[in-house]
C-alpha cells in the first residue's frame, strides 16, 4: 500500500496474492482514499465491484499511476512469468499503461532464470488452435489447459497453451519466436516491465528488489 498515490488511478491485479492488495485498496476508498481502479480481469472486477471499489471502463485510454499484481514466477533481472489465472492478455495491456509496475509475490516463486518452475502460458485465438500448438511445439512441451474436463477459456474468448521450457537463457528470444507464431495473441512473458518486486518470506521479513 506504501506504493500507492494519495490519489489517483490503480491498476489492480489478478490472483490470490494481488486479491488481498484489492481487499485494502477497498478498504482504502471506504476511509476516505480517491482511488479509481482498471482490474487485470473479470474476476478482479467482479471482486473490486463487489468490495465499492469506483472503476474506470474497459476501453481505456487509461492513464494509471501503479500498477501492484502478482506473478507465476519472478528472476533475478525482474522478468517474470504471468498468466496461472490466464489474464496475462489484459495484465499485459494495463501494465503497458502504467507509470509504475510493482508485484508482489511469496518466495517461492523467485528463481534464477524463467522457467525453472513454471510454464510459459500462450493465448491463441479458437480458429486453428491445434494448429498454432503444433508450431510452438517446435519451442518446448506445449500443453492446452484445460479444468474439470473442458478447455479453459480466457476473458477475451481465447485458448489456453502452458509451453513448458525450462530454464531460458534468453527469454527476450523466445517472447520473439511466440509473437511470429500466427494464432497467438500473447504471451505470459513480462520482460522490462516490472519496477519493483515485492518478495514476501517464510519468516515473516519484506524483500524489496528494483527502484
Amino acid at each position: 500500500m506504501d506504493e500507492l498515490p494519495d490519489e489517483g488511478v490503480i491498476g489492480l491485479g489478478s490472483g490470490t496474492t494481488a486479491r488481498f492488495f484489492i481487499e485494502e485498496v477497498a478498504a482504502g476508498v471506504r476511509s476516505g482514499r480517491r482511488w479509481v481502479g482498471v482490474p487485470t480481469s473479470e474476476r478482479s472486477r467482479k471482486l473490486a465491484e463487489d468490495l465499492g471499489v469506483p472503476l474506470l471502463g474497459e476501453q481505456g485510454p487509461w492513464s494509471i499511476d501503479v500498477t501492484v499484481d502478482g506473478a507465476d514466477e519472478v528472476d533475478s533481472a525482474l522478468n517474470v512469468i504471468k498468466g496461472g489465472g490466464g489474464a496475462h492478455t489484459r495484465e499485459k495491456i494495463i501494465n503497458r499503461a502504467s507509470r509504475r509496475n510493482v508485484i508482489i509475490v511469496g518466495e517461492g516463486k523467485v528463481s534464477a532464470r524463467l522457467g525453472e518452475k513454471r510454464a510459459v502460458p500462450v493465448e491463441v485465438i479458437p480458429f486453428g488452435h491445434v494448429q498454432t500448438a503444433q508450431h510452438l511445439g517446435r519451442l518446448g512441451r506445449v500443453v492446452l489447459r484445460s479444468m474439470h474436463g473442458a478447455s479453459v477459456i480466457t476473458d477475451a474468448g481465447n485458448m489456453l497453451y502452458d509451453l513448458f521450457t525450462g530454464p531460458l537463457t534468453d527469454p527476450a528470444a523466445l517472447e520473439r519466436a511466440l509473437h511470429a507464431v500466427p494464432g497467438v495473441v500473447e504471451t505470459g512473458l513480462f520482460l522490462s516491465r516490472v519496477d519493483r518486486v515485492i518478495v514476501a518470506h517464510e519468516d515473516g521479513t519484506i524483500e524489496r528488489l528494483g527502484g
